[in-house]
């Protein structure tokens, strides 16, 4: 349609007072005009949507349309070791289809033979890397560029079974042997995986479909689980969708891990655990994101009679700087399985947003073990049902042969700088005839709360002090002192118990 080239006043009719009138028969009318705009917004909005709805399905996983996949900029990778491998050097397919399993394990082998030379590196471009699992080797760099996904297959044949581990007396869910992990280490020194933020996805979906139906035979595998090595540094990268536990270092010396996302969904992902320091010594995890399906971090030492007899405590772990959220379990947990002792532990500068817990201790009686020199400093609970969290009666066991007198000790743990709003019980120290909890201090303490009930600060079998003023008031167990550290009231009430769960 054309428009008619009559005057009028309108505002959109300016143009005609300077636009050629040669001209202006190629102009449409402004009905025609508008409409035309219209549908150009709507087709650029529905493929701007089609475009995203696709890349978020990406960002899961290797689904999509390949043609929606984002194109990463080409990056330089920094030569970490004396030789570097490309994963594709190796016949691998980046396409998320094609299993790159003997890829990936011809270049360990390539890498193994230079351990004497320093070592080698393998790069993983940006792709979706099919993999089953396969083992790293020491003086390794697993190097994964920006975009770079590997992709854990999801059938469970091609997942190899290992024995049971030691300090647990078998697979943590089934009687028998356990499924491997898939990225794992074994008797390695010296191991990196880092990266410019690539992923390693589980893909742990179809595992914990499974799972709830019942249908596996054997327990489920982690994602990431390096055992009896040393010098181990993880950083720069994102972990994601584990079937099980995802990241599991076990009986490990010096081991770092930095700079970590830690990703599953919050509900209906089972035993997705961030991190799970097992057994192991002299070990940081700092600046790292975890929100997953059970614990953002356990600390763990063995079940039961297997974790007493394994004798390998969990020592010397600094924990620092950390946002976490756990809407099943807790931000930080040390247990249940700590039956070969977890001590000299720090966490601190620790942010637990919307989560059932933040912080907490869970044992019972048949551990034995000890939990002993716990720190907690710079604490911010945000919406939070229960802030701080020691649980004495946490009863699943690894089998019928648990020794019910092997009651573990719990003692010297201390709480400063412990803030936060919208908590409901601020603090559930529940211990036991059995198993009192030992020499507890609370300082500079405030949080916020959302039920104003009496018992708020709840405490059972507890012998402690508390220095200077804290909020809520705590209960009356603890032994009360100033800033300068002079006793105010001494406690007569220290067996009395307020444990209430029905808020």
């Amino acid at each position: 349609m054309v428009e008619t080239l009559t005057s009028t006043s309108s505002p959109s009719s300016w143009w005609r007072r300077w636009w050629p009138p040669s001209h202006r028969r190629w102009i449409p009318t402004n009905t025609t005009f508008l409409s035309a705009h219209k549908a150009l917004l709507a087709a650029l909005w529905l493929a701007f949507f089609f475009t995203v709805f696709y890349w978020q399905r990406d960002a899961a996983g290797a689904g999509g349309l390949l043609i929606f996949r984002r194109a990463f900029p080409s990056r330089m990778l920094p030569k970490l070791r004396p030789v570097a491998f490309n994963l594709t050097d190796f016949g691998a397919v980046g396409d998320g289809i094609t299993l790159n399993t003997a890829a990936f394990e011809s270049a360990v082998l390539a890498i193994s033979k230079l351990r004497k030379k320093g070592g080698g590196q393998l790069n993983v471009p940006p792709g979706y890397w099919l993999t089953a699992p396969f083992n790293l080797t020491s003086h390794m760099t697993l190097f994964l560029a920006e975009g770079a996904v590997i992709l854990g297959i999801d059938d469970e044949k091609y997942w190899p079974l290992m024995p049971p581990l030691p300090s647990y007396g078998y697979g943590r869910e089934h009687p028998g042997p356990r499924y491997g992990s898939l990225i794992h280490g074994q008797n390695l020194k010296d191991v990196v995986i880092t990266g410019h933020n690539g992923t390693i996805n589980g893909q742990g979906q179809t595992w914990w479909k499974k799972y709830r139906q019942k249908l596996l035979n054997h327990t489920r595998g982690p994602l990431v689980q390096i055992m009896w090595s040393t010098d181990i540094l993880i950083s720069n990268i994102t972990l994601r969708d584990s079937p099980f536990w995802t990241l599991h270092p076990y009986d490990c010396k010096n081991v770092t891990i930095r700079t970590v996302t830690i990703l599953a969904p919050i509900f209906e992902a089972p035993n997705t655990d961030g991190i799970d320091p097992d057994s192991c010594e002299d070990m940081v995890i700092e600046d790292c994101y975890i929100s997953v399906g059970d614990d953002g971090i356990a600390i763990k030492s063995g079940w039961d009679q297997y974790g007493i007899a394994y004798a390998r405590p969990s020592t010397n772990i600094r924990i620092r700087n950390l946002v976490v959220r756990s809407m099943v379990s807790a931000g930080v947990s040390i247990g249940s399985e700590m039956s070969g002792g977890v001590s000299n532990v720090t966490v601190e500068n620790l942010h637990v947003w919307n989560s059932r817990r933040a912080i907490r201790i869970k044992t019972a009686p048949g551990r034995g073990g000890f939990v002993r020199h716990i720190t907690y400093r710079n604490v911010t609970f945000d919406n939070v049902r229960v802030g701080i969290v020691i649980k004495t009666d946490y009863n699943e066991y690894a089998d019928d042969g648990f020794d019910p007198k092997a009651v573990p000790i719990l003692e010297d743990i201390s709480y400063t700088s412990i803030h936060g709003e919208g908590v409901r019980v601020p603090v559930r120290i529940h211990g036991s005839d059995e198993i009192p909890v030992r020499n507890i201090a609370f300082h500079d303490m405030s949080v916020g709360i959302t039920y104003k009930k009496k018992h708020i600060f709840q405490c059972s079998f507890v012998q402690g002090r508390v220095i200077g003023t804290i909020f809520p008031a705590p209960c009356d167990n603890l032994d009360r002192y100033d800033e300068q550290g002079h006793l105010i009231k001494r406690s007569i009430s220290q067996n009395m118990s307020d444990i209430d769960y029905d808020f």
